[in-house]
């Protein structure tokens, strides 16, 4: 085994567990934009999700347990949002914003009223957390060149949610583009006078759209706590929602191209990890702020490139009142 192979095989196994995050909010986030809901708010969501699973699996020693309250808990925010969006016709960028700053102070001010461990929650351990799962035959193929590195270290060896965002992506490409709720979800974000003329409600779609991307906000959330790391800390979702966000933009609201853009961002993120400390030639030491900023710049570069050619949702962030 050469050591370019294993570092590769790092690599890639740090860029599946960077990506699954991302990959969960910014299908969240799909399926509220295409019903015509500006979802900015999934940065909040995300923090919502992380805070209540590491709450949840501290005090009942459950990660599942755990993952349901995560899940609950954005659900809940997103209905905040579909309130104030689809009920009342709010700005959706300013709800959005508005829900963000909110989770997060108020995940930090709880966290501290209830664990007194300066706006962190208690360390998780055992089953209070998702552990890597060692898939079949992985020990078996070990000594296989080239596919036992491959299967063991970047296809085995991950926690559960990791899989789930994996399964995630074709059953949303599934239930957007081959179903009759994914058909009236997009035509809701493109036409929603028509639907409502088709004797289907829009703000429900709109409410049903919302509410699965407080789902998978929650899911990608509970990853950040109880998987990823072992506890919550303040603002632990570090603009994974913004970056989420930005795939969901270049990616043009369709699933694979999002799911392939939130890929190259965890990409990115791991090779600045990997780059910190590490001497260029003629360069030196690269400064760590510096290299932290990479995804960011990166982000930045490609929406710069790429965002005026993006053809969003034609009645996305546009309140509909039905016509009496």
């Amino acid at each position: 085994m050469s050591d370019v192979a294993l570092f590769v095989a790092l690599l890639a196994a740090a860029t599946a567990r960077g990506a699954a995050p991302l990959v969960l909010a910014a299908l969240g986030g799909l399926f509220s934009e295409r019903s015509g809901i500006v979802d900015v708010g999934l940065e909040g969501k995300m923090l919502a999700g992380a805070f209540a699973a590491a709450a949840a699996a501290a005090i009942t020693g459950s990660a599942w347990i755990g993952l349901g309250a995560g899940i609950a808990a954005s659900m809940l925010v997103a209905a905040v949002h579909g309130f104030a969006c689809v009920s009342h016709a709010g700005n959706q960028v300013v709800s959005g914003m508005a829900l963000n700053i909110t989770m997060s102070g108020m995940t930090a001010v709880l966290a501290y009223a209830w664990f007194r461990e300066g706006g962190q929650t208690p360390l998780l351990g055992g089953a209070a957390r998702f552990g890597p799962i060692a898939l079949p035959g992985s020990r078996a193929l070990a000594d296989v060149p080239g596919v036992g590195l491959f299967y063991g270290q970047v296809v085995s060896g991950h926690n559960a949610l990791v899989y789930i965002a994996a399964a995630a992506v074709p059953l949303s490409a599934w239930l957007v583009y081959r179903t009759r709720f994914g058909l009236r979800l997009r035509a809701a974000g493109e036409n929603p006078g028509a639907v409502e003329s088709a004797g289907v409600s829009v703000s429900r779609t709109r409410y049903q759209g919302v509410l699965m991307s407080g789902a998978l906000c929650g899911l990608s959330g509970a990853y950040l706590s109880i998987a990823h790391h072992a506890s919550f800390i303040r603002d632990m979702s570090a603009g994974k929602g913004y970056l989420a966000l930005a795939a969901l933009i270049f990616g043009q609201w369709r699933p694979m191209p999002t799911v392939l853009a939130c890929l190259l961002f965890a990409l990115a993120d791991a090779v600045q990890t990997r780059l910190q400390g590490v001497a260029l030639p003629l360069v030196g030491v690269i400064p760590v702020q510096l290299v932290q900023a990479i995804p960011y710049v990166l982000t930045v570069g490609l929406l710069a490139g790429f965002v005026g050619r993006a053809v969003a949702p034609r009645a996305i962030g546009v309140p509909y009142t039905k016509e009496r």
